[in-house]
């Protein structure tokens, strides 16, 4: 059967089951992890999808590969099936016992200092929504591939069909050897940096060499693909880093030294969203942000 727009193919009709198996896909990224989850076969997880998939006449899946990935359909319908899930678990349980967690990704310094307050305090206000917190090595921190449901992101972000606001503006710093020169100076300048080999993280960082003005950018540079080899190169003196000044709180390292980079632009932290419907829980999320961000700056 060929696969065309939603509802092309009739069918039998669909059920909560068909949605919950297709979520358990999406979260975990493969068909077993999923049956394990719903306590269902493997085979019998499978069926469903496929069923799901004929009655909507679309591709929700990509099974080229070993790891499950949502297709860009499944990406959007993933979504509309969170929120269908989440209003029937609310008609029959008003009590708010069950509900679908809220995914927040991140790449590599989540909500910088409020990271824990956020966490603590959504605990108290919806412990029956857990928010998940989850580390994703990616531009968007999984939110374009439909692996979060928001994300907390820095610097510029123009992924289509996202919508980001602007929580606040981060500092940059300087990230150097611990045990070499560059590690005795308090503060650091950009020129400081630019003889040196600058290691830039090419798939979730935010730092390139236009950073630096022309005619004073480096000329060496050493690119990785995630925080932890960024920081693994900068102890064993290959290079210098610049990132946003909660990098410093969230990933300390003995081998690492952190310096304000007085002369730095700042970098925006954003709360991303996609552009459809997604997580009833999301404006909740979204005002306990803003919320804490305001305690904060008053001294509440």
């Amino acid at each position: 059967m060929s696969m065309g727009r939603y509802g092309q193919s009739a069918g039998r009709g669909i059920e909560v089951r068909h949605l919950r198996a297709f979520l358990a896909v999406a979260d975990e990224g493969n068909v077993t992890r999923a049956a394990a989850r719903l306590r269902l076969t493997q085979p019998a997880v499978s069926r469903t999808l496929a069923a799901l998939e004929r009655h909507l006449g679309i591709r929700l899946v990509d099974r080229s590969t070993h790891h499950l990935v949502l297709t860009p359909e499944g990406v959007a319908f993933r979504d509309k099936a969170a929120a269908a899930v989440a209003a029937f678990d609310e008609a029959l349980d008003p009590g708010g016992l069950r509900h679908w967690p809220l995914r927040l990704g991140h790449a590599w310094s989540a909500f910088g200092p409020y990271t824990t307050p956020l966490l603590r305090r959504w605990q108290e206000l919806y412990p029956q929504t857990p928010l998940e917190l989850l580390r994703i090595d990616d531009r968007t921190a999984g939110l374009t591939r439909g692996e979060v449901d928001a994300a907390l992101l820095r610097g510029p972000v123009d992924a289509p069909g996202l919508v980001t606001e602007v929580l606040f503006d981060e500092d940059r710093v300087a990230a150097v050897a611990a045990d070499g020169p560059l590690a005795d100076r308090a503060t650091l300048r950009l020129a400081d940096l630019a003889d040196e080999t600058v290691v830039l993280n090419t798939v979730s960082g935010t730092t390139t060499v236009d950073l630096w003005p022309p005619g004073g950018r480096p000329t060496a540079t050493l690119t990785v693909a995630n925080t932890d080899d960024w920081l693994t190169a900068i102890a064993a003196g290959r290079g210098v880093g610049v990132s946003a000044a909660s990098t410093a709180g969230m990933h300390p390292h003995s081998g690492v030294a952190y310096r304000p980079l007085v002369d730095a632009p700042s970098v925006p932290v954003l709360l991303a969203r996609r552009d459809v419907p997604g997580h009833p829980a999301l404006p909740a999320l979204t005002a306990l942000a803003h919320e804490i961000l305001r305690q904060d700056a008053t001294g509440d």
